[in-house]
């Protein structure tokens, strides 16, 4: 039972670690795909970039907060 008990608490940084790098490759993707779409229909003020970096920003922040809920309610 020792064993388990110990793996449990690293199980969830793990998983927590697994969450941040998901939403910083999501941010990450996100401007990559702006600064594509920048590059082929040129815009003076990079608007693609800022749209597709702020969507994918809300879109990661949705993804932990649901994460982070699923994991909560696991605990419980």
């Amino acid at each position: 039972m020792k064993e388990s008990e110990k793996k449990k608490p690293l199980n969830k940084y793990i998983r927590f670690s697994g969450i941040a790098l998901q939403m910083g490759l999501t941010i990450y993707l996100g401007s990559l795909l702006g600064e594509w779409l920048d590059q082929k229909y040129p815009n003076n003020d990079q608007l693609y970039t800022k749209i597709c970096t702020l969507v994918a920003v809300f879109a990661a922040m949705l993804s932990v907060i649901v994460q982070v809920t699923k994991l909560s309610k696991d605990n419980d």
